[in-house]
């Protein structure tokens, strides 16, 4: 697994001064137009390729978390990553290195560029402001946007732009998304058939927490190294990154 981890170093930089768009799968996507990220660089998550228009705006990375089995089985996680597959057209996936050995037994993804990171360590001991190395452990995550900033920032993008990061569910009480799953329906068991959520406040709240700290910590990051983290998108409850408008982002004018 070191020689993967290592595979990434050849990442670092590589989109020096250009902007991305991290897309994930808030509902407030669904009062995006999304076709109008043709022709830019967008990193998708998780099931995001059930987007509408997916193919037009055809992410040039697609980031999955780490897979928690037990809550899902191997066979699950089989059929999920064979959906993926089918449906990310050409994007190079990023893994947890706990999916390695599924992977490569039941062959999946075959002839894809697929690299591995090494969720291990606590971001509340990253106590420097240098980009975090993709290419060595890496900080573990409570949310996968957490990672697609990790990965964007040790790729050298300057402008990074999120779209549907809402986190947003404590306030409703319900987990949604801005399409309905498909290979991995009601495979959620922190809610009900319905997107409720049955985790008491307290653990919600205690998570929630991590990860605004996650954020933070980014921020602080992308600030000292001259990257600006935009939240291009509507609603939701991340207030860590200043907020412009994705039709005035895509304006001749702004960010690039």
């Amino acid at each position: 697994m070191l020689e993967a981890l290592r595979a990434n170093e050849e990442l670092a930089g590589c989109h020096q001064g250009r902007r991305c768009f991290i897309l994930a799968n808030g509902p407030s996507v669904k009062s995006l137009d999304l076709t109008v990220l043709e022709g830019e660089t967008v990193i998708s998550v998780s099931n995001g390729y059930l987007h509408g228009h997916f193919m037009r705006f055809a992410p040039k990375y697609h980031i999955v978390p780490q897979i928690t089995y037990g809550t899902m089985t191997e066979d699950q996680v089989a059929r999920w990553f064979t959906e993926m597959h089918e449906n990310i057209g050409e994007a190079e996936l990023f893994l947890n290195e706990t999916e390695a050995g599924i992977v490569a037994e039941r062959n999946l993804f075959a002839g894809r560029k697929v690299r591995y990171v090494a969720l291990r360590t606590n971001i509340d001991e990253v106590t420097d402001t240098s980009i975090i190395d993709i290419a060595k452990p890496i900080p573990r995550i409570d949310s996968v946007p957490v990672l697609a900033l990790m990965i964007a920032l040790h790729m050298g993008f300057k402008n990074i732009i999120l779209l549907g990061v809402d986190h947003d569910s404590w306030r409703s009480g319900y987990y949604t998304y801005a399409f309905d799953l498909k290979a991995q329906a009601d495979m959620d068991y922190s809610v009900t058939s319905d997107g409720k959520i049955l985790s008491s406040n307290y653990d919600t709240f205690q998570s929630l927490a991590r990860l605004w700290r996650q954020y933070r910590r980014l921020g602080m990051i992308a600030s000292a190294n001259g990257v600006r983290i935009i939240n291009g998108g509507i609603g939701g409850e991340l207030d860590e990154f200043e907020r412009i408008p994705l039709k005035l982002l895509l304006s001749p004018d702004k960010v690039q």
